[in-house]
């Protein structure tokens, strides 16, 4: 049963979260979808800190054997709160909660009852670091779903600057998570979605498929820079930042056609 469980928490890999936001983004709520990456992106953060600042085992820190090598491969830092499930939480909880259909919040339940399920299953956590984890997690959901973020005017630049400015002083050796969290909230505080949906299924798919083609990419390319360029605060930060500008505002100029000024 270890690869379904394995199976199962790789659905809290950032290459799935990326292709949930982009895609709920471009088909369903442009401007929700801003709101929920903010969100996603504050909680983040303060997961990466609150990790990283407590420091906390893991149920294998002591007993390497208590978790499969595959299962340790999963594992990166510190125990608590766990990542997997507070993420899980804020992104499908946050979906969930800003469309308010019950089949969507049954799915979106189930799935993150399997992450965290998972966490538990693969001996990588403990209860108390996936319960802290949720707890979080359906607070920046909430966030998401009735959070206002304001845009307007300089504010735009302002905070994006701060935060990119609050990365460059992230001192050598910063757990790299940093980076991409203060990146991440950044690009998605600065992005504007001005567009609609597709209204056919030709449109969804041409956005979908070419949409993901476009981010990856980005995103596998920015990963090609030299290791010791990338792992820096400030770098890791832009390249994250970029991926979402790319996101919310590139892909729709380029798919103008199917993604119409909203």
């Amino acid at each position: 049963m270890e690869s379904f469980w394995l199976l199962v928490t790789n659905l809290g890999r950032d290459e799935v979260f990326i292709v949930a936001l982009a895609l709920y983004m471009w088909l369903v709520r442009p401007r929700g979808g801003r709101d929920l990456g903010v969100a996603f992106a504050l909680s983040y953060v303060v997961n990466t800190a609150l990790k990283f600042g407590l420091d906390l085992p893991r149920p294998f820190t002591n007993d390497p054997g208590a978790a499969s090598e595959a299962a340790r491969a999963t594992a990166g830092g510190p125990g608590l709160p766990s990542g997997h499930a507070q993420m899980a939480a804020t992104l499908w909880g946050g979906i969930a909660a800003q469309i308010g259909r019950r089949g969507v919040w049954i799915g979106s339940l189930l799935l993150i009852a399997l992450i965290s399920a998972s966490r538990l299953v693969l001996n990588v956590h403990f209860p108390s670091d996936v319960i802290v984890g949720l707890l979080l997690g359906a607070a920046f959901a909430g966030l998401a779903a009735r959070g206002h973020f304001p845009q307007e005017g300089a504010m735009r630049w302002l905070i994006p600057a701060v935060v990119l400015l609050l990365a460059a002083f992230l001192p050598t050796g910063t757990p790299r998570e940093y980076g991409a969290a203060l990146g991440m909230l950044a690009g998605f505080w600065f992005a504007r979605p001005t567009f609609r949906p597709p209204g056919d299924v030709t449109g969804r798919l041409i956005v979908a498929l070419v949409g993901l083609l476009v981010v990856f990419a980005v995103y596998f390319g920015l990963s090609a820079l030299p290791q010791e360029v990338r792992d820096l605060g400030l770098v890791r930060a832009l390249r994250y930042a970029l991926l979402v500008v790319v996101a919310v505002e590139g892909v729709p100029r380029l798919l103008r056609r199917w993604l119409p000024e909203g």
